[in-house]
């Protein structure tokens, strides 16, 4: 397995119209968005299986450990949620058995603050035996318990080839396994076309569209450029019928791919990528001492054992 990484450091900032953002009370809930498109079968060596892009839009203060394989399991890669309580969950990983997991939180203008934590959800996924309809379908049984949520589960097999499914416990009561194609989820039901989905959605294509003739540094470049991009979709009636008057305030700053405030915003971006061969990239972007200013990014590479 390869590991390499490197800091980055850009110009600091600052933005005094969402300071309201840091003020926990008035939050609807954690943001973040996903872009993937899979093909299990590429007719081309050069192309991906799976190109996926994502951010986590969290609390500065949050506490949490940077993408790194599990300790002494060599198996599981992922961030870990270290606050008091959801310690060991996670919103994003992957495994070398092929086991992939993604969560998205639901929008919602009120949370349950006694609801169990989304995070496990993820990392009982990573854990399991279970293929990922079948985990989903368990999910399903339970999603009551938990405040809005969408995930994704996907089993990654060069061999048998790569199922991706979805479940969102605010829609249809039953998960989904989803066709070969590109999708978009952000804090609403999969591929609701919010205009920062569909807007990032297209940025996103316009990379994945050079996929095979870009070097893998150029094209994870680009896709993060995509995943940090500031500029706020609006006027957005969807979101703001779904988050009410929670959202409002900051809607200038929620309508945009990536989320940048003081003490709330965008502090991790994710890129994966799986070739026709098996061959995983990881890339994680991560911000540093709670500043917006100072970024690291690390990548570990592995191939699938399925």
């Amino acid at each position: 397995m390869l590991r390499y990484s490197y800091a980055w450091r850009r110009p600091s900032w600052a933005d005094s119209d969402c300071v309201t953002l840091c003020k926990q009370s008035h939050s609807p809930g954690p943001m973040c968005i996903i872009f993937f498109k899979f093909d299990p079968r590429p007719t081309s060596k050069n192309a991906y299986r799976l190109i996926l892009a994502a951010n986590r839009d969290e609390f500065y203060h949050r506490p949490s450990k940077k993408a790194d394989f599990w300790g002494r399991n060599n198996e599981i890669l992922s961030g870990l949620d270290m606050e008091e309580g959801k310690e060991g969950g996670t919103w994003l990983g992957i495994s070398t058995r092929g086991k992939l997991a993604a969560l998205t939180n639901y929008l919602q203008p009120h949370q349950d603050p006694a609801a169990r934590g989304r995070g496990e959800l993820v990392a009982h996924f990573l854990t399991t035996d279970m293929d990922s309809f079948s985990y989903l379908e368990k999910v399903s049984t339970e999603g009551h318990l938990y405040n809005g949520f969408n995930l994704l589960a996907a089993d990654l097999s060069t061999e048998k080839g790569d199922v991706i499914c979805y479940y969102g416990n605010q829609g249809e009561p039953k998960p989904i396994v989803l066709a070969p194609g590109t999708y978009g989820l952000s804090n609403a039901l999969l591929e609701t076309p919010w205009k920062k989905l569909c807007f990032g959605k297209r940025l996103f294509l316009e990379a994945v569209e050079q996929s095979q003739d870009l070097p893998k540094d150029v094209l994870i470049a680009q896709l993060l450029d995509v995943l940090n991009n500031e500029e706020a979709q609006l006027p957005d009636p969807a979101i703001e019928d779904q988050g009410r008057e929670h959202v409002r305030p900051m809607l200038s700053k929620y309508a945009a791919v990536c989320v940048r405030c003081p003490g709330y915003g965008t502090r991790t971006n994710t890129i994966i990528l799986v070739d026709a061969d098996g061959h995983v990239t990881f890339t994680e972007r991560s911000m540093l001492d709670k500043d917006p200013s100072r970024w690291e990014t690390n990548t570990h590479e592995f191939r699938l054992q399925s």
